[in-house]
């Protein structure tokens, strides 16, 4: 096998293998002698730093493992934040409920709804980034409403709010008209 033909089967043997791969693996799947594969692996891995690519062959021990380039690390990060999800306390995560439900949504709404303060939990989300400020309310004091954020979808897995799971949800519209106790019979 010509040596670009053995880059090219380490190169997709490290990406699908998604591990460190030993030397002596590598020989024995691409019918080569040890020399060979050292020498195509390290000419692959030169070349992938030399062009500054995004990924890099690292030679580990006896073996290679492909990984990304630490000039990416930000970027990866970031878009795979999705398998570390936050931690979120219960009153965090009941907060982030009613918000994403009744979005736009205040913080008085949130308080309404739980019955205790909110300012920790939804100072929290907004560190977080799960929640961000979505304008003010018309109304007198001009309250801040807040909405999901995308990096709320991609933590729990969601393409859209429509994703979510279907709730009753409370009226603040209209309160139910109150009933007149009842009377006592009248004596005869």
């Amino acid at each position: 096998m010509e040596q670009t033909e053995l880059q090219r089967a380490i190169e997709a043997i490290l990406f699908a293998a998604g591990e460190r791969v030993e030397i002596s693996r590598l020989t024995l799947a691409l019918e080569a002698d040890e020399k060979e594969i050292l020498e195509a692996a390290d000419a692959l891995a030169d070349q992938l730093a030399f062009e500054r690519r995004g990924i890099r062959i690292l030679r580990l021990d006896r073996g290679y493992q492909m990984v990304s380039s630490g000039e990416m690390a930000d970027y990866v990060t970031k878009a795979l934040e999705t398998r570390k999800p936050p931690k979120l306390s219960s009153s965090q995560l009941e907060s982030l409920t009613i918000i994403a439900y009744y979005q736009p949504a205040t913080k008085a709404m949130v308080e309404q709804i739980r019955g205790v303060d909110s300012s920790y939990s939804i100072s929290a989300l907004l560190n977080k980034k799960l929640i961000e400020e979505a304008g003010r309310l018309n109304v007198p004091g001009r309250p801040i409403q807040y909405k999901t954020t995308p990096d709320f979808l991609r933590t729990f897995g969601l393409s859209s709010l429509e994703e979510l799971p279907p709730i009753e949800k409370i009226s603040f519209g209209e309160q139910p008209a109150a009933q007149e106790p009842p009377q006592a019979p009248e004596e005869v």
